[in-house]
């Protein structure tokens, strides 16, 4: 049988790294558009005095491999970095089978004549298809103080799990989200006022926000037509299917791809609601053990997130069976079940859906009790303390009959919160009542303006 040469692996690696000859990254790459994100990317890459390799997380087709391209291109033409001191490899490619990383730096630093000093840049793209990463990269970023290291992959729960396991103190875990409502604006080059007057274009802007929830969560996507007949193919069979059929089965050893297929649908479905255990195993069929399981490999692949209920005095449950759940990304309902329209039954589970994507917010939970719910409720970290309650309706009903909302004053009332929010559909003037001041904001530029580029890195925001 004929095995792949080192000649052939070369090959492969110079391909792979077309700078090395033109100083430029492949064309493919070149005139995408950056995430908002990228100033973050750079920061740590630029990072001086701390031996810790990046590990660069996000679902499927975020923009993971564009963003490491496009930092190779800023650190040849910006930092003036020479071309031949910086090395990609995906590791999901075929020719690499079998390689371990120490191999692939020391063909770079062999080809290149590179000293143990030489400051270098690595980048390891798709990790986690490589048996036992992060014991591998660890041991990498001990030996080589002088090589800035960053990994990235989709499959996060080999990422996250191991990267707790084997990597402290020498990984800092960076993720990458979905699209957000404002990116996805820039990259449909709608008219600059709805994005920097988003209140007075509300009607144009919902009518973007409804787009966005059916196609907007990935960069390809939104740079097409709503109507185009690749969007629930590209969303449905390269992301989601990937993810259920292959990534998660060949990570864990799942042998029924059906069941976890038809849990992910009915949470898919059930997006901004709560469900239980006792429910969600019924329905499913799942034995609870398993589901538990299940739910685990989806959120941390980035599929779902779930979200913890407290109850009227903001505590916790000893025993929690049920929480909210959330798609990390609304257009995958879409691609699974249809688009929705404004009148849609499923846009106040959507609405509050991608609230969720754009509040990157530590400590979110949702209250119920016996009489009363909030839908979405932030605990202070250290006194676990309510510090800001919201209710998401996809109506401005509440702004017209604000006494309606017993439960949200209520709550306000109980947990000494001076001041809570609504999102609806359209932004009205505050009103006070039972000195609780209640703010109306539009639900669609609530997520224009929570476009911040911050997000956990290793539990702090950047």
């Amino acid at each position: 049988m004929r095995q792949i040469t080192e000649e052939e692996v070369l090959k492969r690696i110079s391909f792979d790294n077309p700078w090395w000859e033109t100083g430029k990254i492949a064309d493919i790459y070149r005139d995408l558009p950056y995430r908002h994100y990228f100033d973050v990317m750079l920061t740590l890459t630029l990072e001086k005095g701390v031996r810790r390799a990046i590990i660069l997380m996000g679902p499927r087709r975020v923009g993971k491999t564009v963003m490491i391209h496009q930092t190779v291109q800023f650190l040849i033409d910006k930092q003036k970095v020479a071309s031949d001191r910086i090395l990609y490899v995906s590791l999901d490619t075929p020719t690499y089978s079998g390689m371990h990383l120490e191999d692939f730096v020391g063909h770079f630093r062999e080809r290149f004549s590179h000293t143990l000093k030489t400051p270098l840049y690595v980048y390891f793209d798709e990790i986690q298809y490589h048996k036992d990463w992060e014991i591998h990269l660890k041991s990498l970023v001990d030996s080589y103080p002088h090589i800035h290291f960053c990994a990235s992959g989709s499959a996060a729960a080999a990422l996250k799990l191991k990267s707790a396991e084997s990597g402290a103190g020498r990984f800092t875990d960076f993720t990458l989200p979905a699209l957000t409502f404002r990116e996805f604006l820039t990259l449909r080059k709608v008219p600059e006022a709805l994005i920097m007057q988003p209140d007075h274009h509300i009607v144009k802007l919902n009518k973007e926000f409804i787009d966005y929830l059916n196609i907007g969560g990935f960069p390809e996507t939104a740079m097409l037509s709503k109507s185009h007949s690749d969007i629930r193919r590209f969303i449905g069979h390269d992301i989601i299917d990937k993810v259920l059929l292959r990534d998660l089965p060949n990570l864990y050893g799942i042998a029924d791809t059906q069941e976890l297929n038809r849990l992910f649908s009915t949470l898919a479905f059930n997006t901004g609601n709560e469900v239980d255990l006792d429910g969600l195993s019924q329905n499913a069929g799942i034995a609870k053990n398993t589901l538990r399981k299940y739910l685990e490999y989806l959120e941390a692949s980035f599929l779902i997130r779930r979200v913890e209920r407290v109850d009227y005095n903001a505590r916790h449950f000893k025993r929690a069976m049920a929480f909210k759940v959330y798609l990390t990304n609304p257009s995958m309902r879409a691609a699974l079940f249809g688009n929705v329209t404004p009148d849609d039954a499923a846009m106040g589970g959507l609405a509050e859906t991608a609230i969720i994507c754009h509040t990157r917010l530590e400590n979110m939970h949702y209250a119920r009790w016996q009489s009363g719910e909030v839908d979405l409720v932030q605990l202070d970290r250290l006194q676990q303390k309510p510090l800001k309650a919201i209710e998401v309706k996809w109506t401005d009903r509440f702004a017209k009959s604000p006494h309606e909302l017993k439960s949200l004053l209520s709550f306000a009332g109980k947990n000494n919160l001076p001041e809570v929010t609504v999102l609806g559909k359209t932004p009205h003037p505050p009103v006070t009542i039972q000195n609780v001041t209640i703010r109306f904001e539009a639900i669609s530029s609530y997520c224009v303006r929570n476009y911040v580029p911050g997000f956990p890195v290793d539990g702090e925001e950047v």
